[in-house]
């Protein structure tokens, strides 16, 4: 006779697999086989890379954020990647912003506009 634990993982179906490779979260396919990447809707914004300082929350640690393109995760994630080779730094693409460590708000925009995208300063 099954206890209850062993009922309760028969009746759930797969418990932990490595068949698959990683899964999705949110539609619980393989990662090669998304169905909800697919029918993200296209990044919204204007075209004009905002780029500013930010402190707040940090620690006292400035942080550069660039935010306002309109790229997919993938491009945007090649861009901060080369942004943070011209700078020297560390940083990450989160939520559609790029996060470069470091008061380097004056080169990013220098490289923004050297690689073709409209650039400007913003706060203060």
């Amino acid at each position: 006779m099954k206890n209850a634990r062993q009922n309760a993982a028969a009746q759930t179906g797969l418990v932990y697999s490595t068949d698959g490779g990683r899964m999705c979260p949110g539609c619980r396919q393989p990662v090669s086989a998304c169905t909800c990447k697919a029918a993200a809707p296209a990044p919204a914004g204007d075209g004009v890379a905002r780029v500013w300082r930010e402190t707040k929350g940090r620690g006292g640690k400035a942080v550069t954020l660039v935010k306002g393109l309109a790229l997919d995760a993938t491009a945007l994630a090649a861009l901060g990647k080369q942004l943070k080779a011209v700078c020297g730094s560390g940083g990450t693409v989160k939520d559609g912003v790029i996060e470069v460590q470091g008061d380097h708000a004056e080169r990013v925009v220098e490289a923004l506009v050297r690689l073709g995208h409209r650039a400007k300063r913003a706060g203060g």
